[in-house]
């Protein structure tokens, strides 16, 4: 449902639905994938359709010509 789209990102979510219902997990999977992607300076995001699926976007930042990147 669109008013889950948000809660998703947050640790131990689950959205209930039927199509969901057997599909086991702990809810920390996208919770992790946005705190990695919010420490490079991105965004992550998701739009779904009911009945069509969703689809998720990672936004990253490039580092700039000539810019010193620290490993």
């Amino acid at each position: 449902p669109p008013d889950a789209l948000e809660t998703i990102f947050e640790r131990y979510s689950r959205v209930d639905s039927q199509a969901t219902k057997d599909i086991q997990g702990t809810g920390l999977g996208l919770p992790i994938v946005r705190q990695i992607i919010q420490l490079h300076g991105g965004k992550v995001w998701a739009e779904s359709e009911l009945g069509r699926g969703s689809v998720f976007h990672v936004l990253l930042p490039l580092a700039g010509a000539g810019a010193q990147v620290e490993a």
